[in-house]
């Protein structure tokens, strides 16, 4: 059931990242939207031949790379994690953030969740499905915030932020965060979190493999 649980929520914070704006001491900042500096480059170079040129063919448009679904939503999150940053008082430069400001920032999403969870003095505590609503506050689900970490520990490598053991994004302290937050959401939401066990492979896996093997290297 958890396995459900965790499809069913993976969404919540793709879908804020996407399509909601917010408004940061002052400053309205678009969370949907790419910077200029992070948008893909043309491929045109100086050496390509214009329109005008005198062999009187025109060159078609570049085309360009489609982002997988999930290169782009890494792309907005790293951006939104920035706009996140420069809305500090003081604003911190992405050479200045460390775990601390990743905790942070995971705190503030928690008003954009849509998972309830219950506190403990909740007649609804520990209840999957409560028959009637309550004042629990709303928060990211867990599933939501790892796969957001994830994304983002992968695009603070992709911009030359260094070794990966000085990575924040995968700093102890927020794995220990995530760690917490899911217990805790699996005891107010009464869905225990269940690890998806991967299956060991058997003698007859490798005999296909084995066969489809000899099968490619004959033709």
């Amino acid at each position: 059931m958890q396995l459900i649980y965790s499809f069913l929520h993976i969404q919540d914070l793709s879908l804020f990242l996407f399509f909601h704006s917010k408004t940061f001491n002052s400053k309205t900042v678009s969370l949907s939207f790419l910077s200029p500096s992070l948008t893909m480059s043309s491929y045109n170079t100086p050496d390509e031949p214009s329109s005008s040129s005198n062999s009187g063919h025109h060159m078609p448009p570049p085309v360009q790379q489609q982002l997988s679904r999930y290169e782009s939503q890494k792309r907005r999150d790293w951006n939104t994690f920035l706009q996140y940053l420069k809305t500090l008082n003081p604003p911190i430069k992405i050479s200045q953030f460390d775990h601390t400001h990743v905790l942070s920032f995971l705190d503030y999403l928690d008003q954009f969740g849509k998972t309830k969870v219950h506190h403990q003095a909740c007649a609804f505590f520990g209840q999957p499905d409560p028959p009637s609503p309550c004042t629990c506050p709303l928060k990211q689900a867990w599933g939501s915030l790892d796969a957001l970490i994830g994304r983002l520990r992968a695009a603070y490598d992709e911009h030359g932020g260094g070794s990966s053991d000085s990575n924040p994004f995968g700093n102890g302290s927020i794995r220990i965060h995530l760690r917490e937050i899911r217990e805790s959401q699996a005891k107010a939401r009464g869905i225990p979190y269940r690890k998806k066990k991967k299956r060991k492979k058997t003698a007859n896996d490798a005999v296909v493999i084995k066969k489809d093997f000899s099968n490619s290297g004959g033709s």
